[in-house]
């Protein structure tokens, strides 16, 4: 998994609230177990009209925020089913960090375990940030995650919390594999061990 340390960027504004994982990455994409090739149909009904012409006023639409890395979200992100697809087409589409009042709490820590930083803060905290992201491409965010802040195009610093575990699988780019992969040595020691002490299993 691809670390994460710190971030700079466009952040697009999407300030509806209660987004579900249907909207994020709808039914009929689910067929796939693949991580990627997800991100062209994220918000697929939201950026595409129904003979697959993009729909201009989407925010990842306009030209400002194609490329964008961040995103400044409504209230509830990530709610309704607990699709891990939903994650895996944010990540695919660019997309490395989440802002947002609050997130269901499947797709926040879904989000850890696939490289992405979900950061939830205060509402006045998270209008800040989507006033400076409506100022398109010429304003860019910084995420620290190391120092646990975020500062806008203007220079002001907010901080956040997160869970400590979390933050050090982030900055060391460690999922589940990557967790159990560290301790290979103490596995490789106590199998050894097991194997002299009990050689006929």
């Amino acid at each position: 998994m691809e670390k994460f340390e710190k971030l700079t960027g466009v952040a697009a504004p999407l300030p509806q609230i209660n987004v579900d994982t249907d909207m994020i990455i709808p039914k009929q994409f689910l067929k796939t177990i693949n991580r990627t090739g997800l991100g062209k149909n994220l918000f697929d009904e939201m950026r595409f009209d129904d003979n697959g012409n993009e729909i201009p006023d989407f925010v990842l639409n306009k030209p400002q925020y194609r490329e964008t890395e961040i995103l400044i979200a409504g209230d509830n992100f990530g709610c309704g089913s607990s699709r891990e697809h939903a994650p895996w087409a944010i990540k695919d589409f660019g997309i490395r960090c989440v802002i947002a009042p609050s997130f269901a709490d499947i797709f926040y820590n879904n989000c850890f375990k696939n490289g992405i930083l979900p950061i939830a803060l205060p509402q006045e905290q998270v209008d800040i940030l989507m006033k400076d992201a409506e100022k398109g491409s010429n304003a860019r965010v910084t995420v620290d995650l190391e120092n646990q802040t975020v500062t806008t195009s203007d220079g002001e610093v907010i901080a956040f919390e997160v869970d400590q575990f979390k933050k050090h699988c982030l900055l060391e780019g460690l999922d589940d594999i990557g967790l159990t992969l560290e301790k290979a040595a103490a596995i490789d020691n106590f199998e050894a061990q097991s194997q002299s002490a009990r050689p006929w299993v």
